[in-house]
């Protein structure tokens, strides 16, 4: 039984606490055995001795050690404990490395985010945080890319500074000035690829976000996906936004492309066309890639018995010492 206002004491046996009434039982027929009917006193004076004489069966020490000595006796057989609880975690999470596109069409405002109309940026940063929020074991980082990319957070497992990160410095006016134009997916895929591979996880992922099509010189997605499979690396590549007809100036992503890179690596692209799709695939790839942890809760219970209890045969010492030495 947890005890008000000390969560983290209980009692082992809480039902011997009823007995405390014993003690309490004891006091008042003690008290009422010696309290005469009436006081008879002249004066003030009389009244001070007759009431020490006649009343200390109820209001003295000596009457009061053995209730108290049972009491205590009593708190000890309940067994007062200290409980502390820990958790045991084995086995390791995955590394993830998020590359997010902020090229210039990340800028088109056809998302809602809490009935607000965003661009597509403020989407994926909000469905982005939901995800990291959920990855408690993994260690993740963020690189931003358009013309070539940027790492914004190395791979940590210090999901809160990392969500703070997100919001604070990914915002298109901070990219204004260093963003290259273009979207170099082949290279972003590549840079993620690279910090994945200095680690020694068992399991690593890269999540893709873009709206983009490969419109740089350079390396390829696919090449890029090819370099990543020989690492183990899956990529799981999400378009955002909505398709139009291939070849097209409607069109705003190459998803055939992406699927292939997904195909090469082993993983799945993912269509995010608002985003509460956005949130499906990102639950969906939760289930892809579960964390290979393992929870243990320790309990520890820390005895505090012999305090009452020692306090309970103090109690009955001193009260065997009183009456040997107390005049008749």
């Amino acid at each position: 039984m947890p005890i008000p206002l000390l969560p983290e004491f209980q009692f082992a046996e809480p039902y011997l606490l009823g007995l405390l009434a014993l003690p309490i039982i004891l006091m008042l027929v003690r008290g009422n055995r010696n309290r005469p009917a009436s006081i008879d006193f002249p004066s003030v004076v009389h009244f001070g001795n007759d009431f020490k004489k006649q009343n200390k069966g109820f209001f003295s020490l000596s009457s009061a050690i053995l209730p108290l000595a049972i009491a205590s006796g009593i708190v000890g057989l309940a067994r007062l404990q200290k409980i502390t609880h820990s958790e045991v975690i084995e086995g390791e999470g995955i590394e993830i490395s998020v590359a997010i596109d902020v090229s210039g069409s990340m800028r088109e405002r056809d998302f809602v985010v809490d009935r607000r109309r965003v661009d597509r940026l403020s989407a994926a940063k909000a469905v982005v945080k939901e995800f990291i929020r959920g990855r408690t074991y993994d260690r993740i980082g963020v690189i931003v890319f358009s013309g070539r990319p940027h790492t914004m957070g190395p791979l940590t497992m210090n999901h809160e500074w990392l969500q703070e990160m997100i919001d604070r410095e990914i915002h298109f006016k901070r990219f204004d000035n260093i963003i290259e134009g273009g979207t170099a997916i082949g290279t972003a895929i590549a840079a993620s690829a690279k910090r994945l591979s200095e680690r020694d996880a068992k399991s690593k992922v890269v999540v893709l976000l873009t709206d983009g099509v490969q419109s740089v010189p350079g390396l390829t997605p696919e090449d890029a996906a090819k370099l990543s499979a020989t690492l183990g690396i899956k990529v799981y590549p999400i378009a955002i936004g909505r398709p139009g007809q291939p070849g097209s100036e409607e069109e705003t992503f190459d998803l055939p492309t992406l699927r292939k890179v997904a195909s090469i690596t082993g993983a799945k692209a993912f269509l995010g066309k608002d985003t509460e799709a956005l949130k499906q695939i990102f639950d969906e790839i939760n289930e892809l890639e579960k964390s290979d942890i393992e929870h243990r809760q320790i309990v520890r219970k820390k005895e505090y018995y012999q305090w009452p209890t020692l306090a309970a045969a103090s109690l009955l010492l001193l009260g065997i010492t009183w009456r040997r030495t107390a005049p008749d």
